[in-house]
């Protein structure tokens, strides 16, 4: 059964020759426990740059895993010192990206619980960065 809850999302960017690019964002979201894991889901705003999509985190044993739809559509997958690669779709191409997890931590309860996620990024074959995330989870 879907429960509704509070997020309080912090994300970091940092790539490369730029200013770390820093966002804070609390919003309303659900979260429901199935499949033997935890998905935590959230509609994107103006402040994160997404308004029009669809987050989703996937908190599994030992990988979460990120989908994003709608204006774009992707999935990253998450496991710690593991490298995966996807398709990041948007409105006017799409790229292959490959993420590797250097920091994977979450302790999720039907309460709330959190997400830490730290991962490099590189973008067509090309090192571009640092991305980290921190999410709080409280149910309301």
């Amino acid at each position: 059964m879907k429960q509704a809850v509070m997020l309080r999302i912090q994300g970091k960017q940092c790539y490369a020759d730029q200013e770390p690019d820093v966002i804070q964002l609390e919003t309303e979201g659900t979260m429901e426990f199935r499949d033997g894991g935890w998905d935590i889901a959230y509609e994107e705003s103006e402040l994160t740059g997404l308004a029009g999509v669809f987050t989703t985190f996937r908190v599994e044993p030992g990988k979460v895993t990120l989908s994003r739809s709608g204006k774009l559509n992707s999935q990253m997958v998450f496991q710690q010192g593991m490298t995966h690669e996807s398709l990041y779709r948007m409105e006017f191409g799409t790229l292959m990206i490959s993420v590797t997890a250097t920091n994977l931590f979450f302790d999720i309860t039907p309460d709330g619980g959190v997400i830490d996620l730290i991962y490099d990024i590189v973008i067509e074959n090309s090192a571009a960065g640092v991305i980290e995330y921190h999410l709080d989870i409280r149910a309301i």
